[in-house]
C-alpha cells in the first residue's frame, strides 16, 4: 500500500492565523492568485507511520531561518516528542540546500526598530536547547548548503546523514555577528582548536571533513537519500540500533582528501591556541611561508575582510563556551546577539549585512576598522550577561522542559 503522508494540523501564529481561517485556496489558475499569493508553509510537517517528517520549506532563500520557521518548529517538536506514536523524526531541507541559517535580511530590516528580532531570536536559541536535548531518536538528511542556524538543526542530532553536495561553515563573524545557535557549545568541543578556526574564518568543511570532525555521523551518495528515506519511514520504531543499521545499508566510508583542512590540524592548534585575535594573526603570518602552508595566505585575506568586532566576540565567546554547560552557552549567546542587534558598540552588524546581501559590494567599513582598535572594555560591554528575568529561559531540568516560551517571559509582557 502507497504511503500518503498526512500533513500535522499546525497552528499559525497569531499575525497569520486570522487568514488561514478565513482564506479557502483559491483555483491554481485564478487571476487573484497572480497578484495575491498565498504564504508558503515555510515548514512542513509530515506523519507517516512511526516516523514524523519535519521539512524546511523556504528553497528559493535557501531555507533560511525567519520568525515562521522557528515557530513551526518548535511547536511540530513539542508536539511530537509528548506523542507516543511517535518514534522517529527526520530533519530536511526542500530544494539545493538544507538551511543557510538565519536570514540576514531580516535582521537588516529591523535595525531601526527597538527589538524587532528579539523574538524569533529567543525563539531560536530557545529551540537549539530543545534540539540537543530532543527525546526522540533524530536523524537529519542533509543534501547542500547548511550554515550557522542551520547547522543547529544537524550537528546536535543523533545521526546527520551527508552527501557529496553537503557544504558546511559558521560564516557569522565576518558579518559581524558571532558563532551563535549553540556553537559556542559545539565548537569548543571539537578536536584541538579546529572550533576556533571555524569560527574566526567562516571555512568551509565539505561531507567527509564534517564526519572526521564529529559534526556529522554517515556519508551516503546523493542518489541513495530518497531511498533511505523510505527505508526509514517504513521502520516504525526509534531503536537507535535499528535507525543505524538502515543508515549503515546505504552509507559509504570516506577518507579526507589529501589536501583537507583537518590534516592542517597541528598548524591549526598552533596558531588558533593564541589568548587573542591579534596573536593569531600573528601565528599566521609567521607560518605563511612555510613549505606546505599555502592554504594560510586565504585565511588570513578572509580573517582580515571580517568585522574585527565580531572576530573579538566569537573568539571569547568560543573560548569561554569550552568551560559552560549547554544552558550557559545559549543564554550567553542570547544575550551578546542582542547586544550587537541593538549596536551597544558597535553597528558592524547591519554593514555587514548591507555590504553581503543588501547592496552586495562586499566592501564593508568596519568600525572600528582595525582588531588592534577594538578595547577590550567595549567587548566586556556585550558580554554583560542580562538579569535573571531578561535572559534565556531554558529549563534546568526535564520536569518543566517546554517551559520558559517567549510568550511567558517579561518580553511578550512588555510588548503587549
Amino acid at each position: 500500500t502507497p504511503m500518503v503522508p498526512s500533513p500535522t494540523p499546525i497552528e499559525h501564529p497569531p499575525h497569520l492565523a486570522s487568514w488561514y481561517a478565513s482564506k479557502k485556496p483559491p483555483a491554481p489558475d485564478s487571476p487573484w492568485l497572480k497578484n495575491n499569493p498565498i504564504p508558503t508553509r515555510v515548514v512542513l510537517g509530515q506523519e507517516i507511520n512511526g516516523a514524523r517528517v519535519v521539512t524546511l520549506n523556504r528553497p528559493r532563500q535557501l531555507n533560511g531561518i525567519n520568525d515562521r520557521v522557528v515557530y513551526l518548529l518548535a511547536q511540530l517538536l513539542e508536539k511530537w516528542e509528548q506523542d507516543d506514536d511517535a518514534k522517529l523524526v527526520i530533519f530536511k531541507g526542500a530544494g539545493r540546500a538544507f538551511s543557510a541559517g538565519g536570514d540576514l535580511k531580516m535582521f537588516y530590516e529591523g535595525r531601526s526598530s527597538d527589538d524587532s528580532c528579539l523574538e524569533v531570536v529567543y525563539r531560536m536559541y530557545w529551540l537549539c536547547y530543545h534540539i540537543h536535548t530532543y527525546k526522540k531518536t533524530t536523524v537529519a538528511l542533509v543534501n547542500g548548503l547548511v550554515m550557522g542556524g542551520g547547522a543547529a538543526m544537524v550537528a546536535p542530532l543523533k545521526f546527520a546523514v551527508v552527501t557529496e553536495k553537503t557544504v558546511f561553515a559558521t560564516p557569522e563573524a565576518s558579518v559581524g555577528l558571532h558563532t551563535d545557535c549553540s556553537f559556542s557549545y559545539i565548537h569548543s568541543r571539537l578536536p584541538g582548536y579546529l572550533g576556533e578556526y571555524l569560527a574566526l574564518t567562516g571555512a568551509r568543511l565539505n561531507a567527509k571533513e564534517m564526519i572526521a570532525a564529529g559534526l556529522a555521523t554517515h556519508f551516503v551518495h546523493s542518489e541513495k537519500l530518497e531511498d533511505l528515506e523510505k527505508q526509514l519511514l517504513n521502520l516504525n520504531t526509534g531503536d537507535e540500533s535499528a535507525v543505524r543499521a538502515v543508515i549503515e545499508e546505504f552509507s559509504t566510508d570516506v577518507q579526507l582528501d589529501q589536501e583537507s583542512i583537518l590534516n592542517k590540524l597541528s598548524t591549526i592548534d598552533k596558531c588558533f591556541s593564541a589568548e587573542t585575535v591579534e596573536e593569531i594573526l600573528k601565528a599566521l603570518d609567521s607560518e605563511v611561508s612555510v613549505d606546505g602552508n599555502q592554504w594560510i595566505a586565504p585565511v588570513l585575506k578572509s580573517m582580515r575582510r571580517s568585522s574585527p568586532t565580531g572576530l573579538k566576540i566569537t573568539l571569547r565567546s568560543v573560548r569561554e563556551g569550552r568551560k559552560q554547560s549547554l544552558q550557559e552557552c545559549l543564554k550567553k549567546e542570547f544575550g551578546l546577539t542582542m547586544n550587537i542587534l541593538r549596536s551597544v558598540i558597535t553597528g558592524d552588524v547591519y554593514e555587514g549585512i548591507r555590504a553581503l546581501s543588501i547592496d552586495k559590494d562586499n566592501a564593508p567599513k568596519w568600525s572600528p576598522a582595525t582588531v588592534e582598535e577594538v578595547k577590550n572594555e567595549d567587548i566586556d560591554r556585550v558580554f554583560e550577561p542580562f538579569t535573571s528575568g531578561h535572559e534565556l529561559q531554558v529549563p534546568s531540568d526535564d520536569s518543566n522542559r517546554w517551559s520558559g516560551k517567549h510568550e511567558h517571559t517579561v518580553y511578550a509582557k512588555s510588548s503587549q
